[in-house]
């Protein structure tokens, strides 16, 4: 048996592990775990902390990212922002110091929440090369700006400044830059900082970086809006999906004196109606002091939760990037593929996970120069952040595999896995606690409802995608028959004619019966600050039609003065109608309206839709959905019903044009 001295020797030997000791030796949690890794993590972490300073100031940012070659292995980096800067008197803790930060405890999104990042960053670049990093900051109105040469204390995790001085930075009012060296590799391809900074700026539209790599060449991604980001406001927890530990946590901490106040004051979305629901479903008296309560009263009034209805959270704890900004930031920067199609984006109402507010945001992009047999290129995003490894590992990526994409256009080899196709699919999840694998936020963890919101939105954008290539294949089938019509049956008229000696007859009656279809054609040019507008309708019917034509247009751009033929109905300055005149068989009428004070990548596709026609008998316009009312012409659209579960097995049933009947459309 082991003598008593054994286990007081044993107690001697334990102490406490610093935090900066801990990530020192294990640096691999944090992604540090390779030379190509670890400098795109050093530029991140960096490019983070700047967006995320500059829109808690509401600034517009404008990032300069700058590597520069040491020597085989060891680069400088160098990340300057034009946010408000940083208090001379934090700057040590901030730069010097891991788990030291403002965002961890608010319920609110934000980009870095761990206070980690930057200063993981300097801890690995003194591990690797011995040198201190340098951070320089100004704030708005100093006369200096405040600059340090600074490394940490692992065994106490700690500051450890090695110069102070302030110092003249007259070309700036005020922002932040830090320069530390580290061991890595520079390489091009999916996963490097190029690329980082590149989907970078697709999420984050309002942002300008400028990036120069070690070879000298200098990019520029340009801000596509001037509209900041929604500023987010911090909210309590949310009851729904709570958890035990959690729960009994709040009710200790609480300093309310009965049960249905801290109901309704320390939980979101909860009134005394449904604070008052929640006691009498859990059996608990509304008077409960909570420092009463045992671990049973917790359980149950855990249950009594589930069982109430409660008010999904408020968005404004969250930033979405919105439809709108991400087609713009899409289009800006994906312009050198030019994209046949990008997919109407969609974004899911919020929901709750383990008490923390979550959305979905879906965008797909299809066609143009984008490889056509190679699997489709998955822009993984959380909080506005790029993912750029662990794809397999990370929830999106399971979403996408378990989508049945035949269903939407796109080849899948057995009915699951990563669909091949020209496409790229864009998931952006956003959330005040995103649930990551490691510290690394690399991945996010398989969350069940997390998962069914992205395979909701990625089938709803799926479904948008759908549409367009069923009308596409539409489309070019009936101008591949007209082409022939129009060259086979005019040759055999001339011959025939030539032979009998006779005139050659009128054949656009005879081409009308044959092709029996009215062809809506459309063209916008963007000509001096305009969008003009020409839609062509052909009446290659036998009879004369009379129908009417829909748009929908950004909002009070329509200038009406400029319509060919003035509009039947305008509806809340973007939903426009006209009447046409009657077309005679065979005649070709011109609609033409133009559009002002819009960029010109904002308006480069018509929805165009008719009513007072059956819709068999069109070709390039959509039929009005049956859930507008036509005859009051009310655009008001509701969201299509999604399916609660679909059986990952069962094979799609496809009608005679392609459109799969099993689809909840």
């Amino acid at each position: 048996m082991p003598s008593s001295s054994t286990a007081q020797k044993l107690a001697k030997g334990q102490k406490e592990i610093s935090v900066s000791e801990f990530f020192e030796k294990n640096r691999q949690i944090l992604g540090f775990d390779s030379p190509v890794k670890s400098l795109i993590m050093g530029v991140k972490e960096a490019v983070d902390n700047a967006l995320d300073a500059c829109e808690e100031a509401q600034i517009l940012p404008d990032i300069s990212v700058k590597i520069d070659r040491v020597d085989q292995k060891e680069y400088r980096v160098t990340v300057e922002d034009n946010g408000p800067g940083i208090v001379s008197t934090s700057m040590p803790n901030v730069f010097g110091r891991l788990l030291y930060g403002s965002r961890f405890h608010a319920v609110r999104q934000s980009r870095g929440q761990q206070g980690i990042g930057i200063s993981a960053t300097i801890m690995f670049g003194q591990i690797t090369t011995g040198k201190p990093a340098t951070a320089r900051s100004k704030v708005e109105g100093a006369e200096a700006a405040k600059e340090i040469d600074i490394i940490i204390d692992t065994k106490k995790n700690m500051p450890v400044l090695l110069r102070e001085d302030y110092i003249p930075w007259n070309d700036v009012p005020h922002g932040t830059r830090v320069t530390f060296y580290m061991n890595g590799r520079y390489v091009n391809g999916r996963q490097s900082v190029y690329e980082y900074l590149r989907q970078t700026a697709i999420v984050n539209p309002h942002a300008c970086i400028t990036f120069i790599d070690p070879e000298g060449k200098k990019y520029v991604f340009d801000r596509a809006t001037d509209q900041m980001p929604p500023r987010t406001k911090e909210i309590k927890p949310h009851p729904d999906g709570i958890e035990l530990g959690t729960l009994m946590n709040m009710i200790k901490a609480t300093k309310e004196r009965s049960l249905v106040k801290f109901l309704q004051n320390d939980f979101n979305r909860v009134s005394e109606r449904v604070a008052k629901e929640i006691c009498s479903a859990s059996a608990l008296p509304e008077t409960t002091r909570p420092t009463h309560m045992t671990l049973e009263s917790c359980k149950q009034l855990l249950e009594g939760i589930g069982k109430v209805k409660i008010m999904a959270p408020q968005v404004d704890c969250l930033s979405p990037i919105g439809d709108k900004l991400i087609r713009k930031g899409l289009k800006h920067v994906l312009e050198e593929v030019k994209p046949e199609f990008y997919a109407p984006p969609v974004t899911r109402d919020p929901k709750v996970h383990s008490g923390n507010p979550f959305l979905v945001e879906v965008g797909i992009v299809y066609g143009g120069g984008l490889p056509k047999d190679q699997q489709v290129q998955i822009y993984r995003f959380a909080n506005r952040v790029p993912l750029l490894y662990q794809q397999g590992a990370c929830v999106i990526t399971k979403a996408i595999e378990n989508t049945d994409w035949r269903r939407y256009g796109l080849e899948q080899r057995g009915g699951s896995g990563i669909p091949f196709g020209p496409a790229i699919i864009l998931v952006h999840v956003a959330s005040t606690k995103i649930p990551f694998t490691s510290e690394a936020k690399e991945a996010i963890s398989s969350i069940p409802n997390i998962q069914e919101e992205i395979q909701l939105a990625l089938k709803a954008c799926g479904r948008n995608l759908k549409t367009h290539l069923n009308k596409k294949e539409r489309k070019s089938k009936t101008r591949a028959k007209f082409e022939i019509v129009q060259e086979i049956i005019p040759l055999m008229a001339e011959k025939t004619a030539s032979i009998l000696d006779r005139p050659v007859p009128d054949l656009r009656g005879t081409i009308t019966k044959i092709m029996n279809v009215v062809w809506i054609d459309d063209q916008v040019k963007f000509e001096k600050g305009r969008h003009k507008v020409k839609v062509s309708i052909y009446n290659y019917t036998p009879k004369q039609q009379k129908f009417s034509v829909h748009t929908i247009v950004p909002n009070g751009c329509l200038d009406e003065k400029s319509c060919s033929l003035a509009p039947t109905d305008v509806r809340d300055g973007e939903k426009v109608s006209w009447e046409l005149p009657r077309i005679a068989s065979t005649e070709i009428y011109h609609l033409t309206y133009e559009l002002s004070g819009l960029d010109a990548d904002m308006y480069q596709e018509v929805e165009l839709y008719v009513s007072g026609i059956n819709p068999v008998d069109v070709m390039g316009a959509d039929p009005l959905p049956g859930d507008w009312d036509v005859e009051g012409l009310n655009f008001t659209e509701t969201e299509a019903e999604e399916p609660e579960e679909e059986d990952a097995d069962e094979e799609p049933d496809y009608d005679e044009s392609g459109e799969d009947l099993n689809d909840d459309q």
